[in-house]
């Protein structure tokens, strides 16, 4: 399992990572200040560290500095909530490896880190299979038996947390927050129609509705 440090003093935006990435894999880990920030990432304990620019005692840009300064080559991506093209020149130009700008969908935030772990070899399962069903996160390609199935990049995502949680119920607001991201509509029914599309394009019943909870794959079903 790979091991995320995020470096981000917002405790919202924190969780939304950390819940968004646990259920992909991954185990992430919070710091909110630039000093702790080096010195987790200098244990030699994380894959990556996702870094906020706008950090207490020690900023973003400074913390890079410190790593790189110090050899530590861990891959990082930053985080800016600055529009600024010099802000984001200045970030690559220190050694980072990618940006983010907030607000994000945690769907970009995943693909970006999957993106960076491969180039420094890591070994992140990039197939799920439930039944029929198959489903590579990293040529975004999803099949069931032998006939592949065309997703949209959100439709993707969703099948992708079912198939993570096979026989788990997930809640509306679980899916939201996964899938959406952490400026998500609480009231929205944007989950119930996607999960109709997953199952027009599935052509199947695997997704069973949980009356007044949410959803859940049936692997039985499949």
């Amino acid at each position: 399992m790979n091991r995320i440090l995020i470096a981000e003093d917002e405790a919202r935006i924190g969780s939304f990572i950390v819940k968004g990435l646990e259920p992909h894999g991954f185990h992430a880990e919070v710091v909110r200040d630039g000093a702790s920030a080096v010195e987790y990432a200098e244990s030699g304990r994380f894959d990556l560290l996702v870094l906020d620019i706008g950090l207490p005692r020690l900023d973003g840009f400074s913390v890079l500095r410190r790593l790189r300064t110090d050899r530590i080559e861990i891959p990082v991506i930053i985080l800016t909530a600055r529009d600024a093209v010099e802000d984001t020149v200045a970030g690559l130009s220190g050694g980072a490896d990618d940006y983010m700008r907030k607000p994000f969908a945690i769907e970009e935030l995943i693909a970006r880190i999957r993106l960076r772990l491969r180039s420094e070899g890591g070994a992140e399962p990039t197939v799920l299979r439930v039944g029929e069903l198959s489903l590579d996160v990293r040529t975004r390609r999803a099949t069931r038996g032998d006939a592949e199935v065309e997703l949209t990049a959100r439709e993707f995502l969703l099948l992708e947390t079912f198939m993570r949680h096979p026989d788990q119920v997930l809640t509306r607001q679980q899916l939201l927050s996964q899938v959406w991201g952490f400026d998500f509509d609480p009231g929205s029914n944007v989950v119930d129609v996607y999960v109709g599309y997953l199952r027009t394009k599935l052509g199947g019943d695997d997704i069973e509705t949980i009356r007044g909870v949410g959803y859940r794959l049936n692997p039985e079903r499949m």
